[in-house]
């Protein structure tokens, strides 16, 4: 069956960090500290065949393991006992998510392997494994399917499934694998109602915005 893989990321923050642009003395580099990967089937029903989930050990520029600001627990519920117990180095991490994936392309909401792979690999001083190529941007699928730009611009990964009103077990916001869900649900729901066709992840090189909005 042919497949897509949804992911998302968590990386690193403080609060105020993303109005900042993570530039203040304070904080930290955004690197990831979980992935989420969804692997959706793009024939028959749209299947979730499989999904992925896994804490990465954040490190910073000298290779020591960088604590976990109690903002950032609180907003992705994610905690030093979670990476003490669960985390794997960021080699570890992405190698998983590569044979996950079983070398289909890689879709997240926005650009989420600039943090995931060129951000966290140059701080960790590590030849990027997966090519930027193998990566698109989902917000094209939804503007494919008619999904308002405006609409887009303030809507976040974790709020899209609620947009479209389709009906999902509970999900977390700020957790990789329930947002990188709740892009999988939306888009099911959209190539089941026939408004995103399955050969759109196919494409050699998915179109700009402007083009596909025509």
């Amino acid at each position: 069956m042919k497949t897509a893989i949804v992911f998302d990321c968590e990386f690193l923050c403080i609060q105020g960090s993303q109005s900042r642009f993570w530039c203040a003395a304070i904080d930290p580099d955004p690197v990831i500290a979980q992935i989420g990967a969804v692997k959706l089937g793009l024939e028959g029903d749209f299947p979730i065949l499989d999904t992925l989930k896994s804490y990465v050990r954040p490190i910073d520029r000298f290779g020591k393991r960088h604590p976990l600001d109690p903002y950032f627990t609180n907003l992705t519920g994610i905690t030093e006992h979670n990476m003490d117990s669960e985390g794997v180095a960021l080699q570890d991490g992405l190698a998983a998510l590569d044979s996950f994936s079983d070398g289909a392309r890689f879709w997240s909401w926005g650009k989420d392997e600039l943090n995931m792979i060129a951000i966290s690999c140059y701080v960790a001083g590590l030849q990027p494994p997966i090519p930027a190529q193998r990566f698109d941007n989902a917000v094209k699928l939804l503007v494919a399917a008619g999904m308002p730009i405006e609409d887009l611009a303030k809507t976040p990964s974790n709020k899209l499934a609620d947009y479209y009103g389709v009906e999902h077990p509970p999900l977390q916001g700020h957790d990789a694998l329930d947002d990188a869900l709740s892009i999988s649900y939306t888009l099911r729901h959209l190539m089941k109602a026939g408004k995103l066709q399955p050969e759109v992840f196919d494409l050699p090189q998915m179109a700009p915005i402007a083009d596909i909005a025509g």
